[in-house]
């Protein structure tokens, strides 16, 4: 009995020595993955489509118009702009206005012609009696006489393009060309055709290259020395290129609209002729002031 107590008391000892030690297990817990979230059936995604941005209507050529622009600019502020401001305090304010009112009167026979075309036998009347005022009575147009008491006979520009617009003939698509500036399809026809017709019908020395060459220089120095305020306002908006391609088309729409005694909506800031004066301290009382606001870009 001892014997066979001993014996079972060794088996247990070896059995529990054996023997991995055992540990708590714990349970392990079934996870479910989580659902999608339920998207209400009133709720609509947005689809983002990336890509190249479309030329805004009226101007496939945008981007190399804007190119253009671009490299004009360069030359007007290194070359173009100190000459216009050298041109501005080398001549006197009634010189630069005398050079101004002599060629707005050489464009006189083509407002006049246009008129006739527009069927306006008035107002062509009105520019012929101008035209014969200012040749004469002020000294072959450095005055504008005709303007004054007792004519009251106020400068009036027009031309084939305007004609074109009258009749329904539309822009185009835009151009911003080297030398010409901005322009359309339509006004580049038609101020090419007025540029050839003025010189055949005022004859010499007004069709001859000694006369043609300074005179289109002086008169582009002007008309950019009296723009020099405004395009710095331009060169300062977020967009220039679009700013002056909006402002240059808005005021050809109201110069169409007004031949059928219409007036623009929106208020229009002038980009080039009459309406921008000639700087200096004395001021016209049709040019729009300096300060006056530019308009924002239209929507793309």
């Amino acid at each position: 009995m001892l014997l066979s107590g001993v014996a079972a008391g060794m088996m247990l000892i070896g059995t529990q020595a054996g023997a991995a030690p055992q540990l708590p297990v714990e349970p392990v817990m079934e996870t479910t993955p989580a659902a999608p979230p339920v998207q209400a059936e009133d709720e609509v995604q947005d689809i983002v489509v990336t890509g190249d941005r479309a030329p805004p209507k009226g101007d496939p050529l945008e981007e190399i118009n804007a190119q253009s622009f671009e490299a004009v600019q360069a030359v007007d502020k290194n070359v173009v702009g100190p000459m216009a401001k050298a041109y501005n305090k080398g001549l006197p304010r009634p010189a630069r206005k005398g050079l101004r009112n002599f060629f707005s009167n050489l464009q006189e026979p083509v407002v006049f012609a246009a008129y006739l075309l527009q069927l306006k036998p008035g107002k062509a009347a009105e520019t012929a009696g101008r035209f014969a005022i200012n040749s004469t009575l002020g000294f072959v147009g450095l005055f504008d006489v005709a303007k004054r008491k007792p004519f009251h006979l106020p400068y009036r520009p027009n031309g084939l393009a305007n004609t074109l617009g009258f009749y329904g003939v539309g822009p185009g698509p835009y151009m911003y060309l080297p030398v010409i500036g901005p322009t359309t399809l339509r006004d580049l026809v038609g101020y090419g055709v007025d540029g050839i017709v003025t010189p055949f019908v005022l004859g010499k020395p007004f069709n001859q290259p000694a006369y043609v060459i300074p005179a289109n220089i002086l008169r582009q120095l002007g008309e950019r020395a009296a723009f020099d305020e405004r395009i710095t306002d331009i060169r300062a908006q977020e967009d220039p290129y679009g700013t002056y391609r909006d402002l240059y088309l808005k005021q050809r729409k109201a110069e169409i609209e007004a031949l059928h005694g219409r007036v623009s909506e929106e208020p229009v800031v002038p980009m080039y002729g009459p309406g921008l004066g000639i700087p200096g301290k004395a001021k016209d009382a049709s040019a729009v002031p300096d300060s006056a606001p530019l308009p924002e870009t239209a929507p793309e």
